[in-house]
């Protein structure tokens, strides 16, 4: 089968990765990518991860800023695949791209849909405190992750996972699963359901002032906004006028933080000190026990080196 494929950052390398092993049953006959655009602290032109791996897997690498005219399809013109993959490829394939592939689109989707449609799902679910997510292989139509869906896979959120964790995990699956699909494919056995209309929603693109901590809300609620933004953007508080970055902690019920119930309780975000290597902090409810974190222009570390270093009485994070 000749296979074009659509994809942009690392999430997409692994299912590229494992249709070039296909060969020869498939051949990648060509890659899309985003174009190269400014990064890092000297905002130079930087390389795709899928741009990096085609390149040094000698596949053909096109990278059109829009498919919705003749110049940037010609790419897929030229390559004339059986099927399109796509897997967060970050531009809209109007219904004329679509339409190239003699087979049609499949796309690699990080959600069980319909949960979870659009940019960030895996952030989204953590964030939202769900039990469980997964991977999702569906026909791509015209709609935002709509298409009719051929293969799911789940997989658990434990009370540690991360979205880094999350997306080095669901990354695997999905290549795995997609090679399933396209055998299902090629035998005919092919079966694609419509989506449910029931249980949809959107996980839009994050905003770097989503990872702001309140310390109005809860443990569990912060504990999931620690987890979901890391590694991007990391949860940040305040240190007074210092932003702080907080890369790994966990929540702790009142019992187990001595925090005795209101109207005694202290106020949210005071520090009540290192305890078992941990720096602890009030929330609106329970306590936020810190293991990692980073202040402004140094490198993460240990609470107990945090603590070392700043003196702790009497301070408040904000």
């Amino acid at each position: 089968m000749r296979i074009a494929f659509a994809g942009t950052p690392e999430f997409s390398v692994p299912p590229l990765a494992a249709l070039c092993r296909a060969a020869p049953a498939h051949q990648v006959v060509g890659v899309l990518t985003q174009p190269d655009r400014p990064a890092g602290r000297g905002q130079k032109l930087a390389q795709s991860a899928v741009k990096q791996f085609a390149l040094a897997a000698g596949l053909p690498v096109a990278q059109p800023a829009t498919l919705r005219d003749d110049a940037g399809r010609a790419p897929l013109h030229a390559w004339q695949p059986d099927l399109l993959v796509v897997v967060a490829y970050g531009l809209i394939l109007p219904p004329a791209a679509l339409a190239i592939p003699r087979l049609g689109c499949l796309n690699i989707h990080a959600s069980l849909l319909p949960r979870w449609r659009g940019a960030a799902p895996i952030h989204r679910a953590v964030l939202a405190g769900d039990a469980e997510t997964g991977v999702a292989i569906m026909r791509m139509e015209a709609g935002l992750d709509t298409g009719p869906v051929l293969r799911t896979r789940r997989v658990a959120i434990g009370p540690r996972s991360t979205s880094g964790s999350l997306h080095d995990v669901l990354a695997t699956l999905g290549a795995a699963e997609l090679l399933d699909a396209i055998a299902q494919l090629e035998a005919g056995t092919a079966q694609f359901l419509p989506q449910p209309a029931a249980g949809i929603t959107y996980a839009s693109k994050i905003d770097k002032a989503e990872a702001r901590i309140d310390w109005r809300d809860s443990a569990v609620a912060i504990d999931r906004r620690v987890r979901a933004f890391d590694p991007w953007p990391v949860a940040e508080a305040r240190l007074g006028d210092e932003p702080l970055k907080i890369h790994r902690a966990r929540p702790l019920g009142d019992a187990e933080a001595g925090i005795a119930a209101p109207p005694a309780r202290v106020a949210p975000g005071t520090v009540l000190g290192l305890q078992q290597g941990e720096l602890r902090v009030a929330c609106g409810g329970g306590c936020l026990a810190i293991e990692r974190l980073q202040r402004a222009g140094r490198r993460p570390v240990t609470a107990r080196e945090f603590a070392n270093a700043v003196a702790l009485a009497g301070v408040t994070l904000q």
